[in-house]
């Protein structure tokens, strides 16, 4: 009988495998951000650590030390086998070769980082992860713990809980949320964004609240106007975005209009509830028009789920980028034409492509007729498309029906909205 310890997808894939009697019956099941995982209650065997492969003593790795995971991150993703096919297959060529021993978390630091680290594909760390069940809130990682790489009787790595940190140990030391558990992904990338949505859904569209009247009969309103917002229940002093609406989002698929470009506008200061409620502009960005629409300043986004790549075959687009560029790099936000109904979720991880672009081949194999007449010329050459080529690496945080907002946690070349996205 094998005493091989299963990973956590496959144990929540159910898949059936060989237990030993002495550890029949020591499975539970435990809750982590949403999603079932069941974990082995018993201390994996491991064996002796084979030698790691050494850190370069140099100055940039002596540098990368005082780094944060954060900083260290990606250094661009290596392609991985599509979930579809069943629980991956993790050895120790997973690893990232300057992999350290343990590691320490610091303040800063996110999931992300901490998974770059050590893997080569940071949304493998479910299937390396052990959970120690004699820690409180054993899914969340702490500044002050410190995280150990082992390897089990099977050869496969192993990275778990060595010890807890003081922010673990005393909550009192929790009171401030620095020395809260560490994100999945960096917060000053998406606070902005947490603020001021950039992007609105058709049931937003359809919905949401909106300004219906300006006082003393304005046309437009700025800073310190007052203006009467219909269908809001809002408390005093509460505080609501207002937001434009823009020109529509099609999905190049079939065309259909799955979102609104959003402009903001100002912030909206409730002074007195009602219907209609009423506010005054603060914190102006362009002038507010009659039927702006009215939404929650703060979205609800976790900052706390699993990496993981998607289960079922992605294959989507880029069409939109938050703050308009037009060259997308790290840590910018995108909106891409896939969601919940295709399976989309917060904290799947995509890859991003390039789309290759459409030449003509202006040297190519020639019929008589266009020898005759000198050659094709530009504007007859038969076109090519190019191959598309890896750019980077996309986490989704936000997911609706037909749309996803995801950050750009690695990028290896510039991207572009219409760059494809697809299972890593």
């Amino acid at each position: 009988m094998s005493n091989r310890i299963p990973s956590v997808r496959e144990l929540a894939a159910g898949r059936k495998l060989p237990v030993a009697p002495a550890l029949a019956g020591l499975v539970v099941l435990m809750t982590v951000s949403g999603c079932s995982w069941f974990h082995h209650r018993d201390e994996p065997a491991v064996a002796a650590m084979p030698s790691a492969p050494q850190v370069p003593d140099s100055a940039e790795a002596i540098q990368s030390n005082e780094m944060t995971a954060t900083e260290a991150a990606t250094r661009g993703a290596a392609a991985s086998a599509n979930d579809d096919s069943g629980p991956t297959t993790v050895d120790a060529g997973m690893l990232n070769p300057n992999a350290p021993k343990s590691y320490t978390v610091k303040r800063g630091d996110t999931l992300w980082g901490i998974a770059s680290t050590f893997l080569r594909d940071p949304w493998l760390w479910p299937e390396v992860w052990y959970i120690n069940p004699q820690v409180a809130n054993p899914h969340l990682i702490y500044p002050g713990d410190t995280l150990a790489l082992a390897f089990g009787r099977d050869g496969k790595p192993i990275i778990r809980l060595e010890q807890g940190g003081a922010a673990r140990l005393d909550p009192r030391l929790r009171s401030s949320p620095l020395d809260g558990a560490i994100p999945t992904i960096p917060y000053s990338a998406i606070s902005a964004f947490l603020s001021r949505p950039s992007v609105l859904t058709n049931e937003q569209v359809r919905d949401a609240p909106h300004v219906v009247a300006f006082k003393d009969e304005h046309v437009i309103a700025g800073t310190g106007h007052e203006v009467y917002i219909a269908d809001l229940k809002a408390t005093p002093n509460s505080r609501f975005s207002v937001v434009h609406v823009g020109d529509p989002l099609r999905d190049p698929d079939d065309n259909k209009v799955v979102g609104y470009q959003g402009i903001y506008t100002a912030t909206a200061l409730v002074s007195q509830p009602g219907d209609p409620t009423k506010a005054l502009l603060i914190d102006t960005n362009r002038e507010t028009l009659q039927g702006d629409k009215v939404l929650a300043a703060d979205l609800e986004v976790p900052l706390n789920f699993m990496l993981r790549a998607p289960r079922n075959d992605v294959h989507g687009r880029i069409i939109s980028v938050i703050d308009g560029t037009r060259d997308i790099g790290q840590y910018q936000i995108v909106v891409i034409n896939r969601g919940k109904r295709h399976g989309i979720d917060a904290g799947h991880v995509l890859a991003v492509d390039s789309a290759g672009q459409v030449v003509r081949d202006v040297y190519g194999k020639q019929p008589g007729y266009a020898r005759f007449l000198g050659g094709y010329g530009t504007s007859f050459a038969p076109k090519v498309k190019l191959p598309d080529e890896r750019a980077g690496t996309l986490l989704i945080f936000k997911s609706y029906d037909r749309v996803s907002y995801g950050l750009v946690v690695g990028a290896a070349n510039v991207i572009h909205v219409q760059d494809v996205v697809h299972n890593p």
